[in-house]
């Protein structure tokens, strides 16, 4: 089942205006619909919105297996999983841009400045950026998680067991050589950063990040049924709990509708209209490049890949129920957010389909 695909609500480009380019710009409308439809199709879950902007123009496609919930599906908060690092990795440029930090404080002296930083300490640059050194997730984290694997895994590791276990850890590589992808890095980013500025990590979001750019939809827990989706399972029918992200905060908690997805995505097009220019900015440059030939390359906050008409950047996300897929492409003036209410586990028709959609645009 599947619900039509519309310019967005308020769009500032109104039929007329649309019209009057006559049946070139019908033809891309009728397109946009097609491909639209066919992702929400391919995405074969309870619920789905694929929300697309093509130089400011916004056009929507939700729909689902599922009959339509009481709330319309594009005005409810989606769980972003992983995506969320890309609000973390903006929150923390802006607090390098503005003064209070530079991304090069040990994370240890910011968790406790009792201790003396190591001669290779783990920085808050290398939290953010995976190369701290430190493992996906936390040594004890599975048997810990165990019993309510299926439920509430993360809820299990308090931010208190999280910094424990960074200022216990034993680091395998010294920080800055090697890339690995650590849910565990960016949620103690969390906790230093807190520590560090003596606020906490919801209320620096808030103030630096989700107030500036007006994203009033975007939070960092659950409220309710008649505002946030309900996840599935793996077969896409059976109801997950609201994900409750525990200790790694930083690293996954946020949920937030598609409307504010695409307008947090536009502020990554154009930062020069927005009141983060310099963050902004400084989310887009390339840090990093590790792989065969060093073809992957990254930025703070998201992965680059180079397409036809300048690279594209993403971040996908996953909780137990639920999947985002973030993107944008600067060349092309294009911003993709796309949402869904099931788990894929093996073979991902939602990614694929999110990720195929933007690089063709």
């Amino acid at each position: 089942m599947s619900g039509p695909s519309t310019p967005w609500p308020g769009d500032p480009h109104d039929e007329e205006d649309f019209r009057a380019d006559g049946c070139a710009a019908a033809g891309a409308e009728e397109e946009v619909h097609q491909r639209l439809t066919a992702a929400v199709e391919a995405a074969d879950a309870p619920d789905a919105v694929f929300a697309l902007s093509r130089h400011g123009r916004r056009t929507l496609h939700r729909g689902g297996t599922a009959p339509p919930p009481p709330v319309p599906r594009e005005h409810l908060r989606y769980e972003l999983g992983s995506a969320s690092k890309t609000f973390t990795g903006l929150l923390l440029a802006q607090l390098i841009r503005c003064g209070p930090l530079t991304g090069g404080e040990p994370a240890t002296v910011c968790l406790d400045p009792a201790r003396r930083a190591e001669a290779s300490p783990v920085t808050l640059a290398h939290l953010l950026t995976h190369t701290s050194g430190l493992p996906a997730l936390p040594p004890d984290f599975h048997l810990r998680a165990l019993p309510a694997r299926h439920t509430a895994p993360y809820a299990r590791y308090p931010a208190a067991r999280v910094i424990d276990a960074f200022l216990r850890r034993r680091p395998r590589h010294r920080p800055g050589t090697r890339w690995r992808y650590s849910n565990f890095g960016v949620a103690v980013l969390g906790h230093a950063v807190a520590a560090a500025t003596g606020t906490a990590w919801e209320d620096l979001l808030t103030d630096q990040v989700l107030r500036p750019l007006a994203l009033s939809g975007t939070a960092p827990r659950a409220t309710g049924p008649d505002v946030d989706a309900v996840g599935h399972g793996k077969d896409g029918r059976t109801p997950v709990p609201a994900f409750d992200a525990g200790g790694f905060q930083a690293a996954g908690a946020l949920r937030a509708t598609p409307h504010d997805l695409l307008t947090f995505l536009e502020a990554h097009l154009d930062p020069s209209g927005t009141s983060l220019p310099g963050a902004l900015r400084s989310v887009r440059t390339p840090v990093l490049r590790r792989g065969p030939g060093h073809r992957h390359v990254h930025t703070m906050a998201w992965f680059r890949h180079p397409a036809d008409g300048g690279p594209m950047y993403f971040h996908c996300g996953a909780t137990l129920g639920q999947q985002a897929f973030l993107g944008f492409r600067p060349g092309t003036g294009t911003a993709l957010a796309a949402v869904c209410t099931r788990r894929f586990r093996a073979a991902d028709p939602f990614v694929t389909a999110a990720y195929e959609l933007l690089a063709e645009d």
